[in-house]
């Protein structure tokens, strides 16, 4: 493993192992699952100042959307120059064309950590202790079609999931119908993408996919707060 996931790897396991110690009293047996749903809205909550940057600059596309497409009209025969005027517009907002990725980013590291946390028999020379918990009985290292079986007993955890992240992407994909969501083919991909995490999640370890449904479902509630705050200046 790449030395600084290692660090990173090793950083995670205290902090999720912390957290299930403290919270095994209250959930018992859940406990590790419950603990990376804590861990995971952790880390959304220490992203949230990118989340708000985020949104600023979601509600700036929409606004800025016609002078784009004049521009683009008006620059037809010179892209580049195109390109100049609508990043000195997205400038003069104080945001740019990239703003909104910028916290999608960020997330993928930390699902990297998450997801080798839970694939490594031993983090730090010592055995992975986290993969002797389970939830409702399916260990947390398991992978679906790898381990679990389509439909045993294990598998049934998994389906449970999938139909969790389902209805998320569902929901997020109808905000991006409705809210301010890129058009045309960009537009089509934004919305379908969402079910994208049905396929991840097929393959990733159980504890991978429920950071992967919580961190989903605080990424659909804050499109539904965030994003509909009226712009401040």
């Amino acid at each position: 493993m790449f030395a600084p996931f290692d660090a990173a790897v090793g950083v995670a396991y205290h902090l999720v192992t912390g957290l299930t110690s403290l919270l095994e009293p209250l959930t018992g047996g859940l406990s590790a699952a419950v603990a990376i749903v804590v861990f995971t809205a952790c880390v959304r909550l220490a992203l949230l100042p990118l989340s708000f940057r985020q949104a600023r600059a979601s509600r700036a596309r929409l606004r800025l959307e016609p002078q784009v497409r004049k521009l683009l009209d008006r620059h037809r025969a010179d892209p580049v120059r195109a390109r100049q005027e609508i990043g000195a517009l997205y400038r003069a907002e104080g945001t740019s064309m990239w703003a909104e990725i910028g916290p999608s980013l960020l997330q993928m590291p930390v699902f990297t950590v998450v997801y080798r946390l839970f694939l490594s028999p031993a983090v730090g020379g010592h055995a992975n202790l986290l993969l002797a918990h389970t939830l409702f009985g399916t260990p947390l290292g398991m992978r679906w079609l790898l381990s679990a079986g389509a439909f045993g007993p294990h598998g049934l955890v998994f389906l449970g999931l999938f139909a969790l992240l389902a209805l998320t992407a569902w929901w997020t994909s109808r905000q991006a119908r409705r809210g301010p969501a890129p058009r045309g083919a960009l537009g089509r991909v934004t919305r379908v993408l969402p079910y994208g995490t049905l396929l991840i999640a097929a393959y990733v370890p159980l504890a991978a996919g429920l950071y992967l449904l919580t961190s989903t479902l605080w990424t659909a509630a804050e499109r539904a707060t965030l994003w509909r705050t009226p712009a401040t200046t």
